[in-house]
C-alpha cells in the first residue's frame, strides 16, 4: 500500500484512512481481483490504465469506475499484491500532478 506522505500504509492505517473517504485504488490486474478477491471499498483501475483514467474528463471516470475522479489533492492510497505496482502507482499520479 502506498501513499504521497507516507510511502508505506500499513492494513490497519489503511482501514484508519478509509474512515477518513481516502480513495483506495487498488491496481491489480482484474484477473488478480476474481482470483484472490475485491478489497472492500477500493476500485479497481489496472496499472496499465491508471495514467489515461487519472487524465479522464471526471464524468468519464465516475461512468466507468462508478466512483468519483480524485482531485489533485485529494488522499489517495494505491494497493497492489506485493507492493511494486503500487509505488509505480504512486510515482504515475504524483508524475501528473497529485499531491
Amino acid at each position: 500500500l502506498c501513499a504521497a506522505a507516507e510511502p508505506n500504509v500499513s492494513y490497519q492505517e489503511l482501514k484508519d484512512l478509509k474512515k477518513a473517504n481516502v480513495l483506495h485504488i487498488d491496481v491489480r490486474e482484474r484477473w488478480e481481483i476474481d482470483r484472490f478477491g475485491r478489497i472492500p471499498e477500493s476500485v479497481n483501475i489496472p496499472l496499465g490504465e491508471l495514467m489515461e483514467a487519472l487524465q479522464m474528463d471526471p464524468t468519464e471516470f465516475k461512468e466507468q469506475y462508478n466512483q468519483k475522479m480524485p482531485s489533485k489533492s485529494d488522499p489517495v492510497v494505491f494497493s497492489c499484491l506485493a507492493g511494486t505496482r503500487s509505488k509505480q502507482a504512486l510515482g504515475f499520479a504524483m508524475s501528473l500532478g497529485f499531491s
